[in-house]
This record gives C-alpha cells, structure tokens and sequence, in this order.
C-alpha cells in the first residue's frame, strides 16, 4: 500500500466527501469508549491519549464540518470538537462491529448504540486527532487551529471578489499564493495545476502583475475542478484516499495535467512537462502555459 511519487494530502473535495460519510453514520451518535491505540494519532492533543479518551466518553457528535482541507466533528454542548488531520494516509472509516481490524489502526471509537465503529487508520502516522476550542470565525464556530483559515470556495459564505483581493496582494507567485491557505482554502497541489491549465497561466505568475480579470479566472477554475472532482468521489491515486466506507474516488481519469507528466495535452497535444516545487512537483504545459520571462 506503498503511496506513489504524486500522492499528497487530501484535498478539499476529498475532505468532504470524507465529511458526508462522517455527517451520515456519526451526528447524532453518542460515544460509548474511545481506543487510543497509538500515542502519535493524538500526539496534538497536549494532554494525552487518557485525555483524550476520557473527555469523549459519553459525549455525542453533533455534526461532521470542515473548512478548506480541514475536518472535525462538533460535539454536545457546542463549545469543543474533535478535529482530525487525516495527514497524506489518514483514513476515517465507518466499519461494523467485530470487523477485522486493519494494520495502521490508531483509534476506535465505540458507541452506545451498539452500532458500526468509527476508525481512524493512518499508515505514516502524520495524521491526528484531538479535542480543540470552538471559537468564532467569519460568522460561524471553528476549532481553535482552524480559525486563521480563510473561507473556501465552496462555502456559502466564501466572496470571490475579497478573494481576488487577498490573492493579488500576496506578492508572490500564482501558485504559491493559490495554496496559501489563509488566501482561499482547500486549494492544493492537484487542483491549483489543473486550475492554472484550464486558464492558461503558469504558476510562476508574479501576483502583483495579475489583472483582476485572471486572478478572477484562475480562482474560478478552482472553483470548478474542485466541484467536479467532489461529483466523483475526490482524486485518488493509491490506496491511501478513501471514503468511510473505504472507496476511491475516480477524478483521477479526467486530470488534464497532474501526474500527466510526457502525455499528450488534450488542448494542444505538446507533452506535459513536470518540475520540482516546494518538495512536491508541478505539472503544465509549456505551450499552453508558457513560463513568465521575469518570474
């Protein structure tokens, strides 16, 4: 179950399809005993995994929510939530009772009702759980850690307008700015390549040379793959990404240039070129999205 070279972390459709499953089999469901079956998965919740699974006890999950590529379940009372950072291999899975158990299992939560279990399996251990603060932020209640990020685009509150402000004012390159998460959030690698494709502009864009009318463009094209991708399920390369009921999503098949890298570009058939990018890598093509002279 070996992650491939372009796998990386869950993106803003992933994330919400993860948070469907969860809003469909947990809200309403009141935990009977939590699991800490490895100190790491909780190791952001300062107090510890005895804690962490003492202060669950008995509580009911309200509602599964998530801001850009960040998730968490709000529980009784409406003043705290367990956040999850699901990390480059963490799952949330829903699986009944008396399942298997699956090799990375880091923690289980039983309920009182007796009914399917939530887990979260996490390979590498960089994903975690823990018990956050709700605080105000852009109207609404977020953990504590999530109360810096911006809104997403997919939010019903997000102004695309306030957006193109907040992107053009970075005073960096394009894409760097598309994945600053206090800009707009749930933008991450995947999408912010096929965004900057489908207008035509290459991620080395000094900001503060975009006109109103490309930042608007590109943000929109966000916008758009990002919801495209959700009606299939989110992007999965390996086994890593799954929903809760451990299914994989399809995007992958209509990626125009991520992980695309001497294919063909259904635009204009030139190959497409890969190039190192902040210990990832980025995807265009050279003859759609020709590089800035002064970049």
């Amino acid at each position: 179950m070996a992650a491939t070279t372009i796998g990386g972390v869950p993106e803003l459709p992933e994330v919400e399809v993860v948070r469907r499953g969860l809003h469909r089999h947990v809200a309403g469901r009141v935990v009977a005993e939590v699991e800490v079956r490895h100190p790491r998965a909780v190791r952001r919740h300062v107090p510890g995994a005895a804690d962490f699974a003492a202060r669950l006890a008995g509580r009911r999950f309200e509602a599964a929510r998530r801001r850009g590529k960040y998730l968490w379940l709000d529980l009784d009372g409406g003043a705290e939530a367990v956040i999850a950072h699901l990390g480059m291999s963490g799952q949330m899975l829903v699986r009944p009772v008396g399942a298997a158990e699956e090799t990375h299992l880091r923690v289980r939560f039983r309920f009182a009702d007796d009914g399917p279990e939530l887990r979260f399996v996490d390979q590498r251990t960089f994903g975690g759980m823990a018990v956050a603060e709700l605080v105000p932020s852009a109207g609404t209640l977020v953990p504590a850690p999530v109360a810096h990020i911006a809104l997403d685009p997919l939010d019903p509150a997000y102004d695309p307008e306030a957006a193109v402000v907040a992107l053009r004012r970075r005073r960096t390159e394009l894409k760097r700015a598309l994945l600053d998460q206090t800009v707009v959030s749930g933008i991450g690698n995947i999408y912010a390549d096929e965004a900057l494709w489908r207008v035509g502009l290459h991620g080395s864009r000094p900001t503060a040379s975009l006109p109103p009318a490309e930042a608007r463009a590109v943000l929109a094209a966000a916008t758009e793959v990002m919801t495209e991708a959700l009606g299939e399920g989110g992007t999965s390369f390996d086994a890593m990404y799954v929903n809760v009921n451990g299914e994989s999503g399809y995007f992958d098949r209509s990626l125009n240039v991520y992980g695309q890298e001497g294919r063909p570009c259904r635009r204009c058939g030139a190959p497409i070129r890969r190039d190192p990018f902040m210990n990832r890598s980025s995807f265009t093509c050279p003859s759609c999205q020709p590089r800035p002279r002064t970049a």
